[in-house]
Order: C-alpha cells, then sequence, then structure tokens
C-alpha cells in the first residue's frame, strides 16, 4: 500500500479521533495474547458497469499487527546498522584499497549502499574535503616541494525523526468486508482474517518437498494431466488430515507437544499435516525367515502418535495389522 495511502488512514489515530481497540487471543492455561489493535468505519463507494452507478457500504477494518510491527521493526534496525557499517567503510584507508578523490562519485556510491539496504531518507551523509600540505625534500636535482593532498571524508547520521515516521507506519493492514458488524465484531473480524485459508499454500505444497511437482519431462499430454491429478489428490488429503487434526484440538482446547526437534515441551494447537507425518518418520518393519517360519516386527508406536492418530479419527489397531498385511518377500 502506497505510504500516502495509508497515512490517510492513521492520521485519525494519530490526530486522537479515533481509539484503537485491542484483539486478544486466548489459549488454554494461558494469559489472553494481545495480536493487534485497530479500528474500523464504514464508507460508501459508487461505481458504474454497463452505465449504470452502483453505490454499496464497505467496512474497513485498520489494524496493527503487533509482532508484524516489531519484526518489521526489527528488520528496520538491522538494515540501518548494515547500511552504517557499510558507508563508514566505503571511504576508509585501507592498503590496496584506493579511495574516492571525486565528491560525485562517493555520494553515488554512499546511494547505491542507502538503496540496497533500503534505508532511503532514513540517514543523513555529509561530505567533508580535508586538505593538508606535506613537505617533499629535495633529492638529487629535484628542489624542496610542498605536496597537497585532499581526503574526503564520508560522515553519516541516523535521522531520528525520519526513523520513528516510518515506524509507526510499520504493522498496518486494511481489511475489507460486507459482513455486517452485528454478526462479525472488529476482533473477530481480524481473527477470522487470520485463519482464513490461502490458496497459495496449496500450490506451494504442490511445488514443495510433500507433492514436489517439479517440470515435467513427458510426451504425452494424457500423462501430464494424469500426473497432475494424482498429486491434487494428495494436496485434498494433506489438507483433510491437517483440518481434521486441528478441528479436534479446538474442540478439545488442548495443543500438541512433542512435534519439534530439540524442543519436546513445545506445542502447538495448529499443527501441519507435514509435521504430524513427519513424527511417523522412524517406523520400520523387519521381515526374517528361519527356517520354514516368517516372522514380521514392526516398531511400536509411540504416545505421540497414538495420538495423531487419535486426531485423524483412526484405531491403532489399523497399525497392528500392517505387519501381517505384507505378503511374504520375493
Amino acid at each position: 500500500m502506497p505510504d500516502e495511502v495509508l497515512e490517510a488512514y492513521l492520521q485519525p489515530v494519530w490526530t486522537g479521533e479515533r481509539t484503537l481497540m485491542p484483539v486478544y487471543r486466548s489459549k488454554p492455561g494461558e494469559e489472553p495474547e494481545l495480536l493487534a489493535q485497530g479500528y474500523e468505519q464504514t464508507v460508501v463507494l459508487t461505481s458504474e458497469v454497463d452505465g449504470q452507478p452502483i453505490s454499496w457500504s464497505e467496512r474497513q477494518v485498520i489494524v496493527r499487527s503487533i509482532k508484524l510491527a516489531e519484526a518489521a521493526q526489527a528488520a528496520l534496525h538491522a538494515r540501518l546498522v548494515k547500511a552504517q557499517a557499510a558507508l563508514m567503510q566505503l571511504n576508509a584507508h585501507k592498503q590496496g584499497k584506493p579511495r574516492y578523490q571525486d565528491v560525485h562519485a562517493l555520494q553515488q556510491a554512499a546511494q547505491a549502499i542507502v538503496k540496497q539496504h533500503q534505508v532511503e531518507g532514513l540517514l543523513q551523509s555529509r561530505i567533508d574535503e580535508q586538505v593538508t600540505e606535506r613537505p617533499v625534500r629535495a633529492y638529487g636535482s629535484r628542489p624542496a616541494t610542498l605536496r597537497i593532498e585532499r581526503t574526503l571524508g564520508l560522515h553519516i547520521e541516523v535521522d531520528e525523526a525520519a526513523v520513528d515516521a516510518v515506524k509507526r507506519r510499520l504493522g498496518w493492514r486494511v481489511y475489507v468486508t460486507n459482513h455486517p458488524q452485528e454478526t462479525l465484531e472488529l476482533s473477530h473480524a481480524v481473527l477470522a482474517y487470520r485463519e482464513e485459508y490461502l490458496v497459495e499454500r496449496g500450490f506451494g505444497r504442490f511445488k514443495g518437498k510433500p507433492l514436489s511437482l517439479s517440470p515435467m519431462y513427458v510426451q504425452s499430454d494424457q500423462r501430464a494431466t494424469g500426473l497432475v491429478r494424482l498429486l491434487s489428490i494428495g494436496l485434498r488429503v494433506l489438507t483433510l488430515l491437517e483440518f481434521r487434526a486441528r478441528q479436534h484440538l479446538a474442540q478439545s482446547q488442548e495443543s500438541l507437544p512433542g512435534l519439534y526437534a530439540g524442543n519436546p515441551k513445545r506445542t502447538t494447537s495448529r499443527p501441519t499435516t507435514e509435521a504430524l507425518l513427519q513424527a511417523f518418520q522412524h517406523i520400520h518393519l523387519s521381515v526374517v525367515t528361519l527356517g520354514s517360519q516368517l516372522h514380521r516386527h514392526i516398531t511400536p508406536l509411540s504416545e505421540l502418535q497414538k495420538r495423531i492418530l487419535a486426531l485423524w479419527d483412526l484405531s491403532p489397531t489399523l497399525y497392528g495389522q500392517l505387519s501381517s498385511a505384507f505378503l511374504e518377500p520375493t
């Protein structure tokens, strides 16, 4: 969103005309977490369709995400630090490194660094020219002279006012809905937007590691279509398993621990299918032939794996039947 458009939405907040409403999210056994602050307004919009004017009312929810703003501020601070370090080394005296002797060239190099780190307008630079005179002794037929040396110095300062102006615009989003306020208040609207289904995530799974739809080197369009359809079934399975697990956890108001390697106490109420399936990666089926007898052994389920099967409405007895379902190896 352009800064001038965002400024128009935020001006009532800064002038005190609008009071921000906090949005909290509650988790079982934890204190409510402040997610965002915002306000809403209703505007009447008009347009023209087939030569006929139409108008409608639109609810605009202007929200500032707390974590998004904090992450953006941390990223901004990191870019400022890197930009300052690069600018300080730009014309520093180092052995074997040529120094800028032209003011315009030094300015262009500094602007390139500022643009690279995306901190335009946040740093104030000043270039000073220092002139020193150094006597040179006579040598042979060469008379003594006075050598004049010019050195360019680049001085950088952070424009704190400009940085503060950028910081107060970070983390803001504008949501639009035509749902009436009586049945969807601001806090519920924000939570609904946070929980919305993202179609892009499904395409990410298509092209990512779970399904790995890579460029296909097949001669037949029919085979390519078949492969895409087959992988789309896999995508539906991933989506369904994730939905069922999250639905059960939400209904029981519980969180699932043990999915994060190195942090067994970390819990989540919104696990991904990929993380749930990862918990089954160390399962092995052993088939051993002793004389005329065939012995099969499958890794016993852990408590976490049993809990995941329960979230999917699957009985652990189905897992126990896998070892006897395999035919004799050939």
